[in-house]
């Protein structure tokens, strides 16, 4: 941001559970993460007494107790805070920045138990080398995981300083006090941080419980503090993975196959190993690249070898003329998402529909880019703007068969992100390329036409619904039925990598198998969270992948509350009630009736009639049905004569837990709103049975400047001392479905396939 976003790899996206195991290491075996027992007993091949009964089998080690967030998988606390002997706090995280502001609100975390300034804290992100393992940065777990761990580990090490110090002083510890990176006594001394640490002092196991500050005590959490990330951004610094320089780095340019199922049939590269600045030409299967000196060298080069390459091209797409009859062909098998009561249609009032969302890109601004160097030490250190930095160095170091201490990855942050899309191909494309060019750095940048074509699209998405109303009013019978692929086939196997697949000997892609669990995947937030006695939920599983997919931010849900709270307005008029009171007579859960409660106030819902041509809309959700709870209303007019769609205003509310910086969820939340705006009414991947056709912004529009509302108002329900419940993927799916609900308002036609493009709703208007 979000997203999903877990593990999405969806959630596989969401945690490090969810990929690859840990490795066993002698500090891991100490930590109890695998034990080997060996026993055995020599009989006395001469003695006359039988042999003793064999002693009875060494009882299993007793299972740590479960720690907060992600202390659980890292349990050391100088795993995740360092203080040197000059007070220098450094805290780490396997969290990576991604443009949500993150590293904000965990400096915010830490420094508020250990009763310091935020910018006393210096913040380590993602990096293999120096960070905890904690699996993707997705699903809106950042707080939640990293947060959590980071604040608990925060208030023990404070408490250990004053331990220590009161040893020291032979006072009890409860009359100490800490500030300003300093121990104090009652008596005025005063001990700085880095005089109490010594040693391995905080290499110790994290303890279940922590002596966090309550509410009443916060300075630093629930705080506007500036994010840390912005400066370098619009100061022209260097902010971006693409803005890195090196020294000694040169550049190289891949050749991609023009299509998914090319294959490289010959090529002639005499002359383009002549060209100015050519260091080197890379072949390796379909792999193709080109390396040299200077930037412009490889762009020249690389347009050289595509004109010289000749591949073999089927057509093996689908038809995306058809696509919902395509895609609901292609299922494999069924699962149950969930299922209450027993569904049976009466005579009353009943709505049914099909629902549709095409693939839609990530549609970074900035191509893809990742920079490697292969070490004379056959190390290989890898800097890539993934979301996922130890799944990535595992894919790599399979790739290239390397041992994985080998290989370092460290996050930069990307301009562009919220879900699986080129960067961790380009890390891998780097790093396959700096094995033929040992001990300079190489820097691959991805061209646009090759990030709108080659990275992994969000599925296009099938749902079809049926839900009545009974006597009282309330809905009584619900069913659904949607069709996705997996929406994660992130990294930790060769197979996820373009470079994987496409070098010889290549790794093949592992189709992900249906996983239907609570975070949820093409199925999130398919239940719905009202309450509806009698429904069914099923998953239809599309195994195949003919399109490159994974990971988009909110993975499915987006698509599955577009249909849900689409079909909640046609259920509210056919029961002839207002859709906000609709929905509050169906809430149960007092967070979400809060959320649908203060965006209808703020917005005004219900106060006058929507002039000529404009229409109101009200949707709302609770992320993954566990996590933050939001609600929108919409204005926007519609112009008969285009079909063109405008959005004027979007009023919201979102409770996210306890509220480290409002600032930051605020950002979030409207990005997010301006996302889903775009995806709504603009965004479609196009193609045809053999390529990948929206190859640039013409044929792949996004919104612009002269499109983004007149006002976006986020009204935010903080709960403090309750868990953090993430931001970043709350608002897609909300805002879909208001927009598709306030085109409705507007022109009494319900239009359920995304996008809600002026062509589609000229037609609706027309019909």
């Amino acid at each position: 941001m979000d997203t999903f976003d877990k593990p999405d790899n969806t959630d596989i996206e969401n945690s490090a559970s969810e990929h690859s195991g840990p490795e066993l290491t002698r500090r891991g075996l100490l930590m109890g993460t695998g034990a080997l027992v060996v026993s055995f007993s020599t009989a006395n091949a001469f003695a006359q007494t039988p042999a003793p009964a064999p002693a009875a089998p060494a009882a299993a080690p007793a299972k740590p107790p479960a720690l907060p967030g992600s202390l659980d998988t890292d349990r050391y606390l100088d795993s995740w805070i360092r203080i040197d002997a000059q007070s220098k706090i450094t805290v780490f995280t396997g969290k990576a920045e991604l443009g949500q502001g993150i590293r904000t609100p965990l400096m915010q975390v830490a420094a508020e138990e250990l009763y310091v300034d935020p910018k006393d804290i210096e913040l380590i992100t993602a990096d293999t080398g120096r960070t905890p393992d904690e699996g993707f940065t997705a699903g809106s777990q950042s707080m939640q995981n990293s947060g959590t761990a980071i604040r608990n580990a925060a208030a023990q090490v404070r408490d250990l300083l004053i331990a220590q110090a009161a040893t020291q002083w032979n006072l009890p510890a409860d009359q100490l006090k800490v500030e300003k990176k300093r121990v104090i006594a009652p008596d005025g001394r005063s001990m700085g941080y880095g005089e109490v640490v010594v040693g391995q002092f905080l290499h110790v196991e994290a303890q279940p419980k922590s002596k966090l500050k309550t509410p009443d005590q916060f300075s630093v959490i629930g705080r506007d503090v500036q994010r840390v990330d912005i400066p370098g951004k619009v100061t022209g610094g260097v902010a971006y993975i693409q803005d890195l320089k090196m020294d000694g780095m040169v550049h190289a340019r891949v050749v991609r196959p023009p299509s998914y199922s090319a294959t490289l049939k010959n090529l002639d590269d005499t002359a383009i190993r002549k060209m100015p600045g050519v260091i080197e030409v890379v072949r390796d299967g379909n792999f193709l690249a080109v390396v040299t000196e200077k930037e412009y060298q490889a762009v020249k080069a690389m347009h050289a070898l595509q004109l010289a390459a000749q591949w073999d091209e089927p057509a093996k797409l689908l038809d995306n003329a058809n696509l919902s009859a395509e895609l609901i062909g292609l299922e494999t098998e069924v699962g149950t998402v969930a299922e209450a009561g027993t569904p049976a249609f009466p005579n009353g009032p009943t709505y049914e529909a099909t629902f549709s969302r095409p693939y839609i890109m990530h549609g970074s601004i900035g191509p893809s880019c990742g920079i490697a160097v292969m070490k004379a030490d056959g190390s290989l250190d890898v800097w890539s703007h993934t979301q996922g930095v130890f799944p990535d160095r595992d894919a790599i170091a399979q790739m290239l068969a390397l041992p994985k201490p080998k290989v370092r990855v460290i996050h930069m942050e990307g301009s562009g992100c919220y879900g699986h899309n080129g960067a961790d191909d380009a890390a891998a494309d780097a790093a396959l390329i700096a094995t033929k060019v040992p001990g300079r750095p190489v820097r691959v940048q991805w061209m646009r036409e090759q990030e709108h074509t080659w990275e992994p699209f969000g599925p296009g998405m099938v749902t079809k619904i049926k839900a009545s109303v009974g006597a009282d009013g309330m809905i009584d019978n619900w069913t659904y039925d949607l069709w996705s692929n997996s929406h994660g086939t992130r990294p930790g196997d060769a197979g996820s990598l373009l470079a994987g697949r496409h070098k010889s000997n290549p790794t093949p892609l592992k189709l992900p198998k249906i996983n239907i669990n609570p975070n949820g995947n093409g199925d999130r937030n398919a239940i719905p969270l009202y309450a509806i006695p009698n429904q069914k939920i099923l998953w239809h599983y599309v195994n195949q992948m003919p399109i490159r997919v994974s990971a988009l931010r909110g993975l499915g849900a987006q698509p599955n509350v577009f249909s849900i709270e689409s079909t909640m307005d046609e259920l509210a008029m056919a029961a002839k009630t207002d859709p906000v009171e609709f929905r509050l007579k169906h809430m149960k859960d007092k967070r979400g009736y809060d959320v649908i409660k203060l965006a209808a106030e703020k917005f005004g819902w219900g106060k006058g009639t929507p002039a000529r041509d404009h229409g109101v809309g009200f949707a709302f959700a609770r992320y993954k049905n566990h996590a933050a709870y939001l609600a929108i209303a919409v204005e926007l007019k519609v112009e008969p004569d285009t079909g063109r769609v405008r959005v004027i205003r979007c009023v919201s509310a979102i409770d996210s837990g306890q509220a480290v910086n409002p600032d930051g969820i605020r950002n979030q939340t409207e990005g997010g709103i301006l996302q889903s705006l775009s995806w709504t009414l603009y965004e479609a991947v196009q193609f045809d049975k053999t390529r990948i056709t929206s190859a640039d912004w013409s044929s792949y529009p996004i919104l612009r400047f002269a499109s983004v509302p007149d006002t976006v108002e986020v009204h935010i329900i903080d709960r403090p001392g309750t868990p953090f419940l993430g931001t970043g993927e709350a608002a897609q799916g909300p805002t879909s479905a208001a927009i598709a609900n306030a085109i409705r308002n507007a022109t009494g036609k319900r239009i359920t396939d995304l996008p809600l493009s002026r062509e589609r709703v000229k037609t609706a208007i027309g019909a």
